[in-house]
């Protein structure tokens, strides 16, 4: 027998590697990850810009993607302690159908009222600034009638707003009227003055009270109009005496007060 047939085959053996797709060497799971974080942080965004805009900076926004009633703003400007904050009046502009008068109607009332109320909101959150102001703010309440929105500012015992029963106005009272002609700036509604006054114990030769709440009205409007209130906006100044008693007691120190009111432009 030769030598070759002596010699054992020689076997070889051949393994293939199979790389798959997917597990931890895949790459779609980062894709799918990414996506992820990426809703999640405009989730957080968003709850985040809700949380810090106030309830009309979000109707305007709503107002701009769904403009079905046009929003005309009025600005106070970028100076003074609003900061430029801008209020909305809601008009509808163009000829309306007699099928949409009252729509339009309930829409500019509950703009309106939305309006004022954000008015309020403002007012209120001036206290803490300073102590000037505080002091100021302490006499002064706000409420909504039919007519508009009411502003009282009243006297306080031992805190008068005019000097010993005249039309000189006290530092609280500039104080506070320069408050509210910046108050004021910031909606487009005209402006009625009231003068009120208590009851005296003696009815003098003179009585003072007809004359003394015109007089106070009548300052509270030069006022005003040396902060740089617009005249035009001025609808009437007025003056009830006693007549209008805030408090039971006619003769208690509250009842002197003034009462500026901020018309509806569209009265009910």
């Amino acid at each position: 027998m030769s030598r070759q047939n002596d010699v054992a085959p020689v076997i070889i053996i051949k393994r293939k590697k199979i790389v798959k797709g997917g597990g931890h060497h895949g790459g779609a799971w980062k894709v799918a990850y990414a996506d992820f974080v990426t809703a999640m942080m405009a989730f957080f965004l968003m709850m985040w810009l809700l949380g810090a805009t106030t309830e009309s900076q979000r109707r305007g926004l709503a107002d701009y993607f769904n403009p079905s009633i046009p929003v005309h703003r009025i600005s106070s400007g970028g100076e003074g302690m609003f900061g430029g904050t801008d209020f909305e009046t809601r008009v509808q502009d163009g000829p309306a159908s007699p099928d949409d008068d009252d729509s339009e109607s309930s829409s500019s009332d509950q703009a309106e009222a939305e309006s004022f109320a954000d008015l309020q909101q403002r007012l209120n959150g001036l206290g803490g600034e300073s102590p000037v102001l505080d002091n100021a703010l302490r006499h002064i309440v706000t409420r909504q009638t039919d007519e508009g929105l009411v502003l009282e500012v009243f006297d306080l015992p031992g805190a008068p707003l005019f000097d010993n029963d005249s039309d000189e106005p006290t530092a609280v009272t500039r104080q506070i009227m320069l408050v509210l002609s910046q108050v004021f700036s910031m909606v487009i509604n005209p402006l009625a003055i009231e003068g009120h006054t208590r009851t005296y114990t003696v009815v003098q030769a003179n009585d003072p009270r007809w004359t003394l709440s015109m007089a106070r009205a009548e300052m509270a409007r030069r006022l005003l109009d040396e902060e740089g209130f617009d005249a035009t906006r001025m609808a009437r100044v007025t003056g009830h005496a006693d007549r209008r008693p805030s408090v039971a007691n006619p003769m208690a120190v509250r009842n002197n007060r003034l009462e500026l009111i901020l018309l509806r432009r569209t009265p009910r």
